[in-house]
């Protein structure tokens, strides 16, 4: 659980953006995920984030299953890995919003689930142009399908907690959302080289 943690607290999104000198936790959101990352940096360097962040979840379940580990241990592996994203050791315990590396997790451990959950996901984005949205449907859908095909408790369980942490990392998202002033896909953050110029200096 700890080598998960540590795995999951690898800051991807924080060193792209370091790269494109721009300090992404005093940007936008100050969040470190690929959604932060796109409205700041554009797409590629956030496709490159959110695949680095859902294969660490991923790999970190891979390595516990090579390990011999199952049932709740694997579904606290998974966690680990998730918290680590979210509360990054290498960040002062801040980070993202965990929905890429959940999913890294889900489709390693429950292929069938985590297959079906990212159409869902990604057709409530597109309807509603929301990111948040599609996030939490897709955490509500994995519950619901997870125990409709009959799962085992400790994964049911698991997709659970996950959900559950999605939608606490969203709970501004969501008093947005109620509020009707969240930000839509592909509206632009402002870096402070843009800020800066905008303003003449």
């Amino acid at each position: 659980m700890l080598l998960a943690y540590l795995f999951g607290s690898i800051p991807a999104g924080a060193w792209v953006a370091r790269y494109y000198g721009v300090d992404i936790q005093k940007v936008g959101s100050g969040n470190t995920g690929a959604t932060n990352i796109q409205r700041t940096l554009g797409n590629w360097p956030a496709v490159l984030v959110a695949l680095f962040d859902v294969f660490k979840g991923g790999i970190a379940v891979l390595a516990a299953r090579l390990l011999g580990l199952e049932g709740l241990l694997l579904g606290a592996v998974a966690l680990a890995a998730v918290l680590g994203h979210n509360y990054s050791a290498f960040l002062g315990f801040k980070g993202g919003k965990g929905v890429a590396t959940s999913f890294g997790t889900l489709i390693f451990f429950d292929p069938v689930v985590g297959l079906s959950v990212l159409p869902i996901g990604i057709a409530t984005m597109v309807l509603t142009r929301y990111v948040s949205a599609g996030s939490l449907v897709g955490g509500v859908a994995a519950v619901v399908i997870t125990i409709a095909l009959g799962k085992p408790f400790w994964q049911v369980l698991t997709v659970t907690v996950l959900a559950g942490l999605i939608f606490w990392t969203h709970r501004e998202n969501l008093r947005r959302l109620q509020a009707g002033n969240e930000r839509r896909f592909g509206e632009k953050t402002p870096t402070c080289a843009d800020s800066t110029q905008a303003s003449g200096k």
